[in-house]
């Protein structure tokens, strides 16, 4: 194994979003996955059905003792939940974890349109977390509510990507499946310019948790010394992969095929 990546984030009981895509894809990818849980989901492919949220001291503490034994080489952060959770993990990442680099997915709503961030929470995570990052990873939805900008093409990704960068965050990639037509378009803006990568559209219902997936598997990237637009590349060929192998589970939005890259004895 070699890169250590530190996520906090919620479950997800159905394993194909969360921690347990974290997870996954950072073992996948070939490197070390420690957690600090934010929040418990009930959920499924089709809803998530209830959200129990942890004690900020106590998400604090599980990222404190974490660093202080195992160390990390990167931090991915996933679903933060609420305010004080973001105010407690900040302020622990602040002072133990400004040595290496910051993925931050800004997770607001799932992909069946669930709410899983307070909504007066969006100013503390814009502040805390996502003008930290080495690299912030959010959707066209996300990116609205980060910028205040009508996000609806990918001229307009661009404008938000730049917005969030010129505030603070060391690169953004607004992740464009949302997009119509027949391919995808994410864009990454960085102090290096504006980059565009397209591919063509895998037709599925199987993309539960694939902004998950793809900051996670940056983040690896990362923390196995990487650079940025290398670790994207390689993270969204991953997902992409993922999207195509899927086992097909579930009645609605299903998993990915996260162990697409684990070949077992022939």
């Amino acid at each position: 194994m070699k890169g250590r990546v530190l996520v906090v984030a919620g479950s997800d009981s159905g394993g194909g979003a969360g921690i347990q895509a974290d997870i996954k894809t950072i073992t996948a990818l070939g490197g070390f996955a420690m957690t600090a849980v934010t929040a418990l989901t009930a959920q499924n492919s089709l809803t998530v059905a209830g959200v129990h949220k942890l004690p900020p001291s106590f998400v604090a503490d599980q990222i404190r003792v974490t660093l202080e034994d195992l160390g990390a080489d990167a931090v991915k952060t996933g679903m933060m939940a609420d305010a004080p959770i973001i105010e407690a993990a900040a302020d622990v990442l602040d002072s133990m974890a400004s040595d290496f680099p910051w993925v931050i997915d800004p997770v607001m709503v799932s992909t069946n349109k669930d709410r899983l961030l307070d909504e007066d929470a969006v100013s503390a995570l814009k502040d805390r977390l996502v003008l930290k990052a080495a690299l912030t990873t959010p959707n066209m939805a996300e990116a609205e509510l980060l910028t205040g900008l009508a996000v609806d093409s990918a001229d307009a990704m661009e404008a938000a990507g730049r917005a969030l960068v010129e505030a603070g965050a060391g690169a953004a990639l607004i992740t464009g499946g949302h997009l119509k037509g027949d391919g995808v378009i994410d864009v990454l803006v960085s102090s290096a310019g504006v980059e565009r990568f397209e591919a063509a559209r895998i037709e599925s219902t199987n993309t539960h948790g694939t902004g998950c997936t793809l900051a996670s598997a940056i983040a690896t990237g990362l923390a196995q010394g990487q650079g940025i637009r290398d670790a994207v590349i390689r993270a969204r060929d991953y997902v992409r992969d993922a999207i195509r192998t899927a086992p097909g589970y579930g009645a609605g939005h299903g998993p990915l095929n996260h162990a697409h890259t684990v070949r077992g004895e022939e």
